[in-house]
């Protein structure tokens, strides 16, 4: 039986091949060893954005429902109305109380208009008074005269007795006229004390009635708030998710409605190991890949480093005094900022997986 013969290239083909992967290993190893040295790399990234959640300010009836799902809206554009009949009818009353405060306002400024007139006939009334008072006064002082001079002539029997009589009487009578005029005066003096103090509650009324105006006029405009509340309006631009409202669902304040996803401005947040920080610093270059779009080169630059690890923005954080403890390589969120984000419009979404590699060195 013949043996074949062994060839040269048959005899050395193995060992190329062998030397051909060991040399490309080699190369690859090679090659990668001058990459790391260069970028510190993640794929534990993802594209994220501004959100601004859609809430309830008002309880009330879904009226109107005017977004379907994931469309695109503008800041300001109404997007949902709650019935609005309650909040009518709350600024109505409110605004019907305004005006009777008002009306009560005009009842105490006319008010006060008689107090004052009232007083100023009172001070008039007690000049008058106090004028009778000292006219009075000096006919009982005349009175008083008159009489010790018809004393003394009578003395002398220069007067009769009747005559006599009739100036005691007259001095009486006018000594009672002067006692009448000085109660007439401190009557009059009381009525002022009381105009007066019709004067200051009137005006107490006023004070009152404008601070209870006031107080209508917040009402008011509490009211109209909350009719304007009733029209829920986008705080900002972008496209929404999917809507948790329906025509005539009931919804309560602060009730989470839908999310508005700002489609204008991404950026990444990659989570690096604490091991790869020692040279990354703010302002360094980064490449990103997104998983969506292999083909689509992202550039971007480190704009912040977070000052706490993931961990410690856990819910329940990991209590390393405790006696179980075990090291874990921690990891710190990096944001990266997306370089002309124009020009990507339409086919970033927040939350796409990306690989990211920033240039360190």
């Amino acid at each position: 039986m013949a043996t074949e013969q062994t060839t040269p290239v048959k005899k050395y083909l193995p060992r190329l091949i062998v030397l051909v992967i060991v040399v490309a290993a080699a190369f690859y190893g090679f090659q990668s060893y001058r990459y790391n040295q260069h970028y510190e790399t993640t794929d534990n990234a993802q594209i994220e954005g501004s959100t601004a959640p859609v809430l309830a300010r008002v309880a009330g009836y879904v009226q109107q429902v005017s977004i379907e799902d994931y469309a695109a809206v503008k800041r300001g554009q109404e997007l949902i109305t709650v019935d609005p009949q309650e909040y009518e009818v709350a600024l109505q009353q409110a605004e019907a109380d305004y005006q009777q405060t008002l009306a009560d306002i005009q009842t105490a400024r006319a008010d006060l208009q008689n107090a004052q007139a009232s007083y100023r006939n009172v001070q008039q009334n007690l000049k008058v008074t106090q004028s009778n008072a000292d006219v009075q006064s000096l006919r009982v002082s005349k009175a008083a005269n008159d009489l010790k001079r018809d004393e003394n002539l009578y003395k002398g029997q220069s007067l009769t007795q009747k005559q006599l009589e009739d100036s005691r009487n007259n001095s009486e009578v006018q000594a009672r006229q002067f006692e009448a005029n000085v109660q007439q005066v401190g009557l009059a003096k009381t009525s002022e004390g009381v105009a007066q103090a019709n004067i200051a509650k009137a005006q107490a009324n006023i004070l009152k009635a404008q601070a209870l105006l006031k107080v209508k006029q917040a009402a008011i405009d509490n009211a109209k708030l909350r009719l304007g509340y009733a029209k829920i309006t986008a705080p900002i631009a972008g496209k929404i998710g999917k809507k948790n409202v329906v025509v005539g669902q009931y919804v309560q304040p602060g009730q989470n409605l839908f999310t508005i996803v700002n489609d204008s401005t991404f950026w990444v947040v990659a989570n690096f190991k604490e091991t790869q920080l020692e040279h990354m610093r703010v302002g360094q270059p980064v490449d990103v890949k997104i998983d969506a779009y292999p083909d689509l080169d992202v550039k971007g630059k480190v704009v912040s480093l977070s000052e706490a690890t993931g961990a410690k923005f856990a819910l329940l954080p990991a209590d390393n005094a405790s006696g179980n403890f075990v090291k874990v390589t921690q990891r710190v969120p990096v944001k990266i900022e997306i370089e002309n984000p124009a020009k990507y419009k339409g086919l970033l979404r927040a939350g796409l997986s990306t690989d990211v590699a920033v240039k360190v060195q």
